[in-house]
C-alpha cells in the first residue's frame, strides 16, 4: 500500500475515492462540510432520508456528486463524538478497510483521521489508520489454486494539512503505522504456515533471507553446538523430532556501537504435539501457532530496521518441534540447562519454558539493558484473559511499566500478574532443582516463575500471548500481535534517547 500526503481539497481532489467522517447524530467532519456544500446539501440529505446512520462503522458509498471530482465519496460513521475512544476508532476504521477491499478504485483520499478521538492525537489517528488498512490486505493463499483476486486500492492519499502542526508528526505516524503492517503481515505469515513447512530449518533460512534484506547479523547454531555450550532444556524438547533444533540469533545494530540492546527471545515450536504427555486431537492443528512468539520478533525487528530506528535490538529464536517419538523426553526425566540448573520434566508438554530459559541463559552474552521473552507459552493465560490482553510479567518495574503504556498506545495491550516467591513454592522438586509444572493453580503465574530462575543477570519482561497471536475457528489465523506493542516500546525508547 502506498502512502502519500498529496490530498489538498476533498471537493477538487480527482482520487477514486474520498472517504469523510460522520458523527452521530448528523455531524459532519470538515472535510464532509465542504463536499456538503459543494454537492448542494447531498450529505445532509443522506442522513435526513435515514438511509445512513452514523454508527461506528457503518459507512454509505455515493457516486458522482455535483460539485465533487472524485467519483465516489464514501461517509464513515464514528458514532457520537463522547464515545469515540481507541477502541471505537479501531472499529471504525477496521470497517472502513474491508469496504475499501472491496471498491473498484485503485486510490483513495482519507480525511477521515480529522476526526477527534477522546485522549489520541492527530499523529495517533494517522498511524493507526494506516496500520489497520494495511493489515487489513492482508491475505495468505500461497497453498490455494483459486487465487482470491488482489485488492485495486493501492495508495492511500492523506491531507497536505496534517503536516502543517509541527508539533505533530504525521509523516513519521504514516511511516511507523505502514512499517508496522509489515511486520505484521511477516509475523502472520510464519504462523499461518503448516507445521510440514515452517519448521526450525525453515525459521533459519527466513532469519537468514531476512538478514540479507534488513541488514541484520544472523547466526544459526545447530545442535551439535547447542549440545557443546550445555544446551539440556532446549535439546531436552527436540529429542522427539527428526528435525534438528535450531538457535537463531538476529542482530539489528541501529543504535549507537557499544549501546547495549534489547533482546527479544522469541517461542519457536514449530509444532506442539505436546510430546508424550500430548495433547487432544481436537484442534491439534493449531499448535503450528506455537511459534508466534518467534514470528514477533521476526516482524518487529523487520519494522525496526525499515524505519531505521536508532536503537540496537537482538532477537534470538530458540527453534524446535514437540513430539512423541521412542527417543522423547519423558515425564520424570531430569535434564541441565546451560545455566547449570536442573529440571525436573512432570509435563512435556510444558516445553516452551525449557527451550526459553536456554535461550534467556544464551541472552547475556549479549549484554542486554533488557530482555523481553514472547511465548504462547500457557492455556492459563487464555482462561484468566481471554484473547484481549497478553500476559506480562517481570521482574523490573519501571521495564513493566514501559511495556504497559506501549501496549496502550499500540492498542496491543497488556496486564501485569505477580511473580511473588510464594509462587515458586509450587514448582519445587524433590529430584532437580525445579520441576517444569506447578499444578493447574496460577499455571500462568507458575511459568513465568520458572522463567525468572533464569534472569537474575538482567531486566526482565515476560509476554504470554496464548490468548492473542492468533484467533480460533472458521476464520482462524495469525494476528500478528504483538508487534504492535514490542514496536512501540522501542518507538518510545528511541524517543526517550
Amino acid at each position: 500500500m502506498q502512502i502519500e500526503f498529496t490530498a489538498t481539497d476533498p471537493t477538487r481532489d480527482r482520487q477514486g475515492c474520498v472517504v469523510v467522517g460522520i458523527q452521530a447524530p448528523k455531524e459532519l467532519s470538515a472535510a464532509a462540510v465542504r463536499i456538503d456544500e459543494a454537492s448542494q446539501g447531498a450529505l445532509t440529505a443522506a442522513l435526513r432520508s435515514g438511509d445512513f446512520k452514523a454508527e461506528p462503522g457503518r459507512t454509505l458509498l455515493l457516486r458522482n456528486l455535483a460539485g465533487v471530482a472524485a467519483e465516489r465519496v464514501l461517509l464513515v460513521g464514528c458514532g457520537p463524538a463522547a464515545k469515540l475512544d481507541a477502541a471505537a476508532w479501531r472499529q471504525t476504521v477496521t470497517q472502513l478497510a474491508r469496504v475499501l477491499k472491496e471498491l473498484g478504485s485503485t486510490s483513495a483520499a482519507l480525511y477521515l483521521p480529522e476526526v477527534e478521538v477522546r485522549e489520541r492525537g492527530l499523529d495517533w489517528r494517522v498511524q493507526q489508520a494506516v496500520q489497520i488498512i494495511g493489515d487489513g490486505w492482508y491475505r495468505f493463499t500461497g497453498f490455494k489454486s483459486d487465487k482470491e483476486p488482489a485488492p485495486k486500492l493501492k495508495k492511500i492519499c492523506l491531507p497536505k494539512a496534517f503536516l502543517a502542526d509541527p508539533r505533530v508528526d504525521c509523516e513519521g505516524a504514516a511511516r511507523i503505522g505502514s512499517a508496522l503492517a509489515q511486520g505484521m503481515a511477516l509475523a502472520r505469515d510464519l504462523g499461518n504456515l503448516p507445521g510440514n513447512v515452517c519448521t526450525p530449518a525453515y525459521l533459519a533460512s527466513e532469519a537468514r533471507r531476512l538478514g540479507r534484506s534488513a541488514g541484520l547479523t544472523v547466526k544459526v547454531l545447530g545442535e551439535a553446538e547447542m549440545k557443546r555450550l550445555g544446551m539440556g532444556a532446549l535439546l531436552s524438547v527436540s529429542k522427539g523430532s527428526r528435525e534438528e533444533a535450531k538457535l537463531i540469533t538476529m542482530q539489528y545494530k541501529g543504535g549507537p556501537s557499544g549501546a547495549k540492546p534489547v533482546v527479544l527471545v522469541g517461542k519457536g515450536i514449530t509444532f506442539d504435539s505436546g510430546g508424550i504427555s500430548i495433547k487432544p486431537a481436537a484442534a491439534m492443528d493449531e499448535m503450528k501457532y506455537d511459534m508466534c512468539g518467534a514470528a514477533s520478533v521476526f516482524g518487529t525487528l523487520l519494522a525496526a530496521a525499515q524505519l531505521k530506528l536508532p536503537v540496537n535490538v537482538t532477537g534470538v529464536v530458540p527453534a524446535s518441534e514437540n513430539l512423541p517419538d521412542g527417543s522423547a523426553s519423558k515425564p520424570g526425566d531430569i535434564v541441565t540447562t546451560l545455566s547449570g540448573k536442573s529440571v525436573e520434566i512432570l509435563n512435556t508438554d510444558a516445553e516452551g519454558r525449557l527451550i526459553l530459559c536456554d535461550a534467556l541463559t544464551y541472552s547475556a552474552r549479549f549484554k542486554p539493558d533488557v530482555v523481553i521473552d514472547i511465548a504462547t507459552l500457557t492455556g492459563a493465560c487464555i482462561v484468566a484473559l481471554g484473547n484481549h490482553a497478553s500476559g506480562l510479567m517481570s521482574n523490573d518495574d519501571d521495564l513493566a511499566d514501559a511495556l504497559l503504556s506501549a501496549g496502550i498506545r499500540a492498542h496491543d495491550r497488556a496486564w501485569r500478574l505477580p511473580l511473588w516467591p510464594e509462587y515458586q513454592e509450587q514448582i519445587k522438586s524433590p529430584f532437580a532443582d525445579m520441576a517444569n509444572v506447578g499444578g493447574r493453580e496460577a499455571g500462568t503465574i507458575t511459568a513465568g516463575c520458572f522463567l525468572a530462575k533464569f534472569t537474575g543477570a538482567f531486566r526482565w519482561a515476560h509476554l504470554d500471548i496464548a490468548g492473542t497471536a492468533w484467533v480460533s475457528g472458521k476464520e482462524k489465523s495469525a494476528t500478528g500481535r504483538p508487534v504492535p506493542l514490542l514496536l512501540q516500546y522501542l518507538v518510545d525508547r528511541a524517543h526517550a534517547a
